[in-house]
C-alpha cells in the first residue's frame, strides 16, 4: 500500500510551499488508494511557536487535505509527534553504535573549527577528518564525563545515488558527505537521522517533498543502508518562485494559506492553484475539483523546473469558482467578510440575492462583501472620478430628483419596466440613456461600476432608491459630496 506523509515543523503558519507539498502527497496517496499521514517534527523545541500545530492543521483542513493518521486522530503507527519518539531514535542510534556503523565523536566545536579552517586554507571543502573513528568502546568508557555526538561512518569513496521519481537518478559524491552527525550531545536526533527512523517506523513508502531537501536525501539513504532497511521512493517537487524568479517572500505579498484565506481567496481556488504550481493536467484543463484531482494526479506530470507564482492567476481562479460554486457555498464563505464590514443582512435583501447580484464580477470574497455593502448601507462616500464626471453639471441635482419622482410612481418594479422608463425619460429630456444610468448608479451605490443598473435598483428597492437619489441631489447642492 502507498503510504505518504507531510511532516511540518510547528514553527509558524502553513506556507504555500508546504501546502503544495502536502497536497501532492495527499493526492498521490488517494490516487493509489493509500494512506496519508501527518507527522509533526517538533524535536527542535527552540523553533516551536505556540499554536502553530493547530494553525497548520486548520490550514490543511481548509484546503480539503485530510490525513488518515496523525497527532489528533491517532493510528497504528504512532506516536505522530517526533518528540514522542525519542526512545526509538536512541535505540536505533545505540544499534548503529553496537553494529559498528556509527561511532562517538568527542571533538569539541573549537577543534572542529580548526580542522575546517585548515582545509579552507588548503582550498579544500570542509570535511570532518574522522579521527574519532579510531576510538573503540573502551576509549568511550574512559571519556564518560565528556560530551559527544554520534556520527555515521561514511565511505570516502564512491557515490550515493538518489533515484528521484521526478528528476531521475541524481548522484552525490560521498566525499562531500563526510561522517555526518546522527545524535547531538544531549542525545537527541538531528533531522536526517530522525526522519529516517520515523519514516521507517511509520511504513512510509513514498517521500514527496520540496527540492530544497534533495541535498539531505543521500545522507538519509546512507542511514537506511546502514540499518539494512528498505529505502522509500523519493520525489522532490520544484520550488515556487516569485514572478522575478527570486525566492518567494513577504515582499511579494501573502505567503501563507491563512493570509490568502483572510484576503478572501476561496479555499477551493487556492487548492486548485497550488495543484497547478508544478503539475499539469493530462486533459489540459485548469479548473480541477478535488475528486478530479485525485483521479488524475500522478508524479509523472510534475515538472522539473521552478513554478512561478502569480497573484493575478490566483484571483482569476477564485473568480471562476465564485461563478460556478453552488450559491449557498459562496454565501456561507462571504458571511465572515460581510460581518467585518458591519453589514447586517437582516436589514435588506436576502443575502443569497445580494451575493448572486455581484459574485460574477468579484475576484475575492472580500470584493463580494464590498460589492454588496451598498445594498444594506447607503454609500458613505462616492467615487471621486465619478463625482467629477456625473455630479458637477448644473442640471445634475434636479435630474436626480426628477428620476426619484418618476420611480416613486412607476407601476411595475421590474427590470423591463425600469429600462422602459429610462428610455422614455432619455428621449423626453433629449439625452442618452447612459447620462441617466451613470448618475443613478453613483447615487445609489457610490460606485461607477457594478451590476446592471436595473437589477441593482430592483434589489435596493423603490423607496430606498428614491431616497438615495434625493440625498445625493441635496449633497450636490450643498457642495459637500464626500469622495472616496
Amino acid at each position: 500500500m502507498v503510504r505518504t506523509r507531510y511532516a511540518p515543523s510547528p514553527s509558524g503558519t502553513l506556507h504555500i510551499g508546504g501546502a503544495r507539498t502536502a497536497l501532492f502527497s495527499f493526492l498521490y496517496a488517494r490516487h493509489f488508494d493509500g494512506r496519508f499521514v501527518l507527522r509533526v517534527e517538533d524535536t527542535d523545541q527552540t523553533r516551536q511557536v505556540d499554536g502553530s500545530e493547530r494553525a497548520m492543521m486548520r490550514g490543511l483542513a481548509s484546503l480539503g487535505i485530510v490525513w488518515d493518521e496523525g497527532p489528533d486522530v491517532g493510528g497504528d503507527f504512532g506516536p505522530y509527534r517526533q518528540s514522542e519518539r525519542l526512545a526509538e531514535h536512541r535505540e536505533v542510534a545505540d544499534r548503529l553504535l553496537a553494529d559498528g556503523h556509527a561511532y562517538r565523536c568527542y571533538c569539541t566545536p573549537e577543534e572542529l573549527e580548526r580542522e575546517r579552517a585548515a582545509r579552507r586554507a588548503q582550498g579544500l571543502p570542509p570535511r570532518y577528518s574522522g579521527r574519532c573513528r579510531r576510538l573503540n568502546p573502551a576509549d568511550w568508557a574512559e571519556r564518560q564525563d565528556k560530551a559527544f555526538v554520534v556520527r555515521l561512518k561514511v565511505s570516502a569513496s564512491g557515490s550515493t545515488v538518489v533515484d528521484d521519481l521526478i528528476r531521475g537518478p541524481v548522484s552525490f559524491d560521498n566525499q562531500v558527505l563526510d561522517d555526518f552527525v546522527l545524535m547531538k550531545p544531549d542525545y537527541t536526533p538531528v533531522y536526517n537521522f530522525a526522519v529516517v527512523v520515523d519514516d521507517h517506523g511509520m511504513g512510509i513508502t513514498h517521500v514527496i517533498r520540496g527540492e530544497e531537501h534533495l541535498s539531505n536525501t543521500p545522507k538519509q539513504i546512507l542511514v537506511y543502508e546502514a540499518l539494512d532497511w528498505p529505502v522509500p521512493q523519493f520525489a522532490h517537487v520544484p520550488m515556487i518562485l516569485a514572478p522575478d524568479r527570486s525566492k518567494l517572500s513577504k515582499r511579494h505579498g501573502a505567503t501563507s494559506v491563512e493570509e490568502y484565506l483572510d484576503q478572501g481567496i476561496l479555499p477551493e481556488a487556492l487548492r486548485n492553484y497550488l495543484l497547478l504550481l508544478g503539475w499539469s493536467s493530462p486533459a489540459g484543463n485548469e479548473i480541477i475539483g478535488l475528486d478530479e484531482a485525485i483521479r488524475l494526479f500522478d508524479l509523472d506530470r510534475v515538472q522539473h523546473t521552478a513554478a512561478i507564482y502569480d497573484t493575478k492567476k490566483l484571483e482569476w481562479m477564485t473568480q471562476q469558482y465564485l461563478k460556478t460554486l453552488p450559491l449557498s457555498r459562496v454565501v456561507e464563505a462571504v458571511k465572515p467578510f460581510a460581518e467585518r464590514l458591519g453589514i447586517n443582512w437582516g436589514l435588506g435583501p436576502p443575502l443569497d440575492v445580494a451575493v448572486a447580484l455581484v459574485r460574477e464580477r468579484a475576484y475575492t470574497l472580500r470584493q463580494v462583501a464590498e460589492g454588496i455593502r451598498f445594498l444594506y448601507q447607503p454609500p458613505a462616500s462616492y467615487d471621486g472620478q465619478g463625482v467629477r464626471k456625473h455630479f458637477t453639471a448644473p442640471e445634475a441635482p434636479g435630474r436626480l430628483r426628477d428620476l426619484a419622482t418618476h420611480l416613486d410612481v412607476l407601476e411595475e418594479w421590474s427590470h423591463d419596466a425600469l429600462a422602459a422608463l429610462y428610455d422614455q425619460l432619455a428621449l423626453a429630456w433629449g439625452v442618452k440613456r447612459a447620462e441617466l444610468i451613470h448618475p443613478t448608479r453613483l447615487a445609489v451605490s457610490g460606485k461607477t461600476v457594478g451590476p446592471g443598473l436595473f437589477e441593482l435598483v430592483q434589489t435596493v428597492g423603490r423607496d430606498e432608491t428614491a431616497k438615495r437619489l434625493r440625498h445625493a441631489a441635496a449633497l450636490i447642492e450643498s457642495g459637500s459630496v464626500p469622495e472616496s
